[in-house]
């Protein structure tokens, strides 16, 4: 089994949910403030993960 470091799931994953938050900003069909808060929680969540990256070499 690969061994997985700790925090690059989530930053992966939440990579996804940010790229697909800016894919919405051009749908006129979702409110401004849901697309922001999808891309600010995307966002926040990769950089949580990349300092548990960080923090466990």
């Amino acid at each position: 089994m690969a061994k997985v470091r700790e925090g690059l799931i989530p930053t992966v994953l939440e990579t996804a949910v940010a790229s697909t938050g800016i894919a919405l900003r051009n749908n006129r069909n979702m409110k401004p403030m849901l697309t922001g808060s999808i891309i600010g929680f995307g966002l926040a969540h990769v950089v949580l993960g990349t300092i548990d990256l960080v923090e466990h070499r």
